[in-house]
């Protein structure tokens, strides 16, 4: 592959799984898990949006169907949110950002990710209330413009929002963010693609190891899964990512 050393490729693969499987588990795509790990194997700026984007369509739509088979999605709680979030991800996907701007960007939302697996947002609330249908509508766009612009779903921001405003179960949350991700991802390389943005075909040789990883991880997510250490493991990972994208 041509933006891989061959000698790191398992290693990568490796990661990669266990990306998609922590992520998948609580509903994630793992956009922002993809880009920390193309970032420490020092891919081009260029490849890392459309490549997380494509994977983060597959491995949230399978996402979405484990959680949504077991109950746990929420119809009213999620299009408020898409209304908004799909035009503003497409706006997003056909921006272009130098690779500056990019990175530091990137890093933040790496910084926001690596918050919500130490639980800093907290648990969910022991009471339920109904959504604000107009603070939804302004959420789903603001998260839908920079999933685009940087090649993410959101679900990393709008999961631990929903848990914070007391609008949904923690598996409503992540049935909720699996399917706005995927919405998203479509709308944002529909744009990337648009302005003339390519998927570089090396992109497509990691889906089945994505897919493999997410499949287990919704599949033991959707259910009971409790990956503390895992979890911790990964932080670390994103942190040593942004870290890296801030200096370079």
């Amino acid at each position: 592959m041509a933006f891989i050393q061959a000698d790191v490729l398992v290693l990568f693969f490796v990661i990669l799984a266990i990306v998609a499987f922590l992520y998948a588990s609580v509903g994630h795509g793992g956009a922002s898990g993809y880009l920390a790990l193309m970032a420490l194997f020092a891919f081009p700026i260029t490849v890392m949006k459309p490549t997380a984007l494509l994977l983060n369509i597959f491995v949230s739509g399978i996402s979405f169907w484990f959680f949504k088979k077991n109950n746990h999605f929420k119809w009213n709680l999620f299009y408020p949110f898409a209304l908004t979030s799909i035009p503003m991800a497409f706006v997003g996907g056909y921006i272009s950002i130098n690779a500056t701007l990019y990175k530091q960007i990137l890093g933040v939302f790496l910084a926001f990710a690596i918050l919500k697996m130490l639980n800093v947002f907290g648990k969910e609330k022991s009471s339920i209330t109904e959504n604000n249908l107009r603070l939804s509508l302004l959420i789903g766009a603001f998260i839908g413009l920079f999933s685009g612009m940087i090649g993410i779903g959101g679900g990393i921001i709008l999961s631990p929002v929903i848990i914070l405003l007391g609008w949904g179960t923690m598996k409503q949350a992540a049935a909720v963010s699996a399917l706005f991700i995927f919405v998203n991802s479509i709308s944002g390389i529909i744009g990337f693609i648009l302005k003339g943005g390519v998927i570089p075909n090396e992109a497509w040789f990691f889906i089945p190891i994505a897919v493999i990883g997410g499949s287990l991880g919704a599949l033991y997510g959707s259910k009971k899964f409790n990956g503390f250490v895992l979890k911790y493991v990964l932080a670390g990972v994103l942190t040593i990512a942004a870290v890296k994208l801030f200096l370079i």
